[in-house]
């Protein structure tokens, strides 16, 4: 990875929002809070964690839907700054939403709202042309032209989202943020939908940022894997490899509970269960985030946050017991000493 020249570079990036806690007072809720990485062209990064640890808000502000409170965005090695920089970069990135139920406008046609971000960067320079591409765009897709006069509400959430796709794919981008694309959908049309964005990947060279909390998706899908836990990036490594033999103790804790579909190998396998609850953002604790439900907790874990380091090639992890120098199975033997 680290041969080619990244796509997109996410250094220190930052997003805190004022939440009001009293009269005239303001806290600052740390969705994001120094988070860094690379996107390289042609792959999948994925993004997992828990509910609420900021991975939907780190997505939405790379895109700049969200202003970032601080940090650094590069495309193509040039930093993003100004207004003219982030329109010229959204037409090389864009995003599909969640939910294809509220992502959608009910009052616009199918061609319409896929045909909105041509109207918007002026893509075309006829209404034949703008018709033409809005049929290659649902053909791409798996929808059909007669579906182009149809509301959203005429359609199953499957079909819908592929809309979504659709229209993030007007611009020609190649750089799509993916929040949780499947996660609103049925088990059967989640296979469809992920195999749609592989054969889509190939066909046109595309890039995902791809967030997601399920976990056997996040595998098959992605090249990479960042963890995050209340804002911090915890590791960053291949999506095999860290599925395998997660190093951080919070990866460690998320793979075990990832369900195995061959009994024998599920029954072997011994869950970790976390005590006690996520820690809200709004008061996060000193030190490193996760000390407060870490098994391997020591006394410079809730005063010092450890930073994200290269423990292998290309493995990251940002953990105490690695800037010690201890291995894998050390760390193990010392954990079963303390039991």
């Amino acid at each position: 990875m680290s041969e080619k020249e990244p796509l997109i570079e996410v250094e220190h990036l930052q997003k805190y929002f004022d939440i009001h806690t009293g009269f005239s007072k303001t806290k600052p809720l740390k969705a994001v809070d120094d988070i860094s990485f690379k996107i390289y062209p042609g792959e999948t990064l994925g993004l997992v964690g828990e509910s609420g640890c900021g991975k939907t808000t780190a997505g939405r502000t790379i895109l700049n839907l969200y202003e970032p409170t601080g940090g650094t965005i590069r495309y193509k090695g040039k930093e993003i700054k100004t207004k003219k920089d982030w329109k010229e970069f959204r037409k090389h990135a864009t995003m599909v939403f969640q939910d294809p139920y509220s992502s959608l406008d009910p009052r616009m046609t199918v061609a319409d709202m896929i045909g909105e971000p041509l109207d918007i960067h002026h893509m075309y320079a006829s209404k034949e042309e703008r018709r033409e591409k809005i049929l290659e765009l649902m053909k791409h897709v798996g929808l059909n032209s007669e579906h182009a006069a149809r509301y959203a509400h005429e359609f199953s959430g499957g079909q819908r989202q592929r809309i979504g796709i659709a229209r993030a794919l007007a611009v020609n981008p190649d750089f799509i943020v993916c929040d949780e694309p499947v996660s609103a959908l049925d088990v059967s049309i989640q296979a469809q939908v992920i195999n749609m964005f592989g054969k889509l990947q190939q066909e046109l060279g595309l890039t995902y940022l791809f967030i997601a909390h399920d976990l056997l998706v996040v595998r098959h899908i992605c090249d990479r894997i960042a963890v995050m836990y209340l804002g911090k990036l915890v590791e960053l490594a291949e999506a095999d490899a860290l599925c395998e033999k997660p190093f951080h103790p919070y990866s460690k804790a998320l793979m075990s509970a990832v369900p195995l579909p061959d009994p024998k190998i599920a029954r072997s396998n011994q869950r970790i269960e976390l005590k006690g609850e996520i820690p809200s953002p709004l008061d996060a604790p000193s030190g490193c985030p996760f000390h407060t439900r870490c098994p391997y907790a020591k006394m410079v874990c809730t005063k010092k946050m450890p930073a994200l380091k290269e423990v292998e090639p290309d493995r990251f992890v940002a953990c105490h017991l690695f800037d010690e120098g201890m291995s894998d199975e050390s760390i193990e033997k010392e954990k079963r000493e303390e039991v």
